[in-house]
């Protein structure tokens, strides 16, 4: 299986992780703490925007706004807690990558790498209007994007370095001794692009993001959300993740791969 079941499975593989972070890529893919958080909840908020109206600023913050209140407890920062109980938010102008980690249903639903890019930044803007949270949501929207439609790892790593100045060049194993847990999008989502760039398959993608360290549901959900739009999910692992998700949010997937699936 192929497409948002990446962003899906990095989450629910990283969240027993992200407050007990590890150093190594030995460890079991699920325990009996796993579990969806709100970076499953909102790639399916997205989900359900693009479903609904995908032309519709006002369809997606009421999306996002249902979804969210709907799981209250699903682990969101205080600001994005805040935006929810507003009868009429406004962006909060946030840098953090909670852009990109809910991104990647644009990916298969645009036509065109532009279109990816103008409903990328839509995604993010509600909330996440800094430029380091638009960048971040478009780097990885463009790189599931390029991935999904035959592009090589180079043509990808040089289309994000060129186009948003992200160095991808480091190698995970050196990254790993130093890194700490970092919600910005700068300081997150290049990480995460790498570890998807230096694996070998969809599990080791999942394993190298975790490996980091930092915050590791959420770099495991935009690392894995690349990495299904380039290999398959393996059917034991996105059973595993299907499984974890309750009957609402279940529905929405699959009326989603019913519309978009590849």
């Amino acid at each position: 299986m192929k497409g948002i079941i990446g962003a899906i499975a990095g989450d629910i593989i990283g969240s027993t992780r992200e407050f007990r972070p590890i150093k190594t890529k030995d460890f079991r893919l699920f325990d009996s703490y796993s579990g969806f958080t709100d970076d499953t909840v909102m790639t399916l908020a997205i989900a359900s925007w693009l479903i609904e109206d995908k032309t519709s600023n006002e369809t997606l913050i009421s999306e996002v706004k249902k979804f969210g209140l709907e799981y209250p407890n699903a682990g969101y920062g205080r600001m994005f807690l805040n935006w929810l109980n507003q009868d009429n938010p406004e962006s909060y102008g946030s840098w953090a990558n909670g852009s990109a980690m809910r991104v990647s249903p644009v990916a298969w639903v645009a036509d065109s790498l532009s279109e990816t890019q103008r409903l990328a930044e839509m995604s993010a803007n509600v909330t996440h209007s800094h430029p380091e949270g638009v960048k971040g949501a478009l780097a990885t929207a463009d790189a599931i994007f390029l991935a999904r439609t035959g592009s090589s790892k180079e043509e990808i790593k040089e289309h994000v370095e060129y186009s948003y100045g992200y160095d991808l060049s480091r190698k995970v194993d050196d990254i790993r001794p130093d890194y700490t847990f970092d919600v910005s999008c700068q300081g997150s989502v290049p990480e995460s692009i790498i570890c998807f760039l230096q694996a070998s398959d969809f599990e080791d993608t999942i394993r190298n993001a975790v490996s980091l360290g930092g915050d590791a549901d959420t770099q495991a959900a935009i690392a894995g959300s690349i990495a299904s739009a380039y290999w398959e999910v393996p059917a034991e692992i996105s059973a595993q993740c299907l499984y974890n998700l309750d009957l609402n949010l279940l529905e929405v997937f699959v009326k989603f791969m019913d519309m978009y699936g590849e």
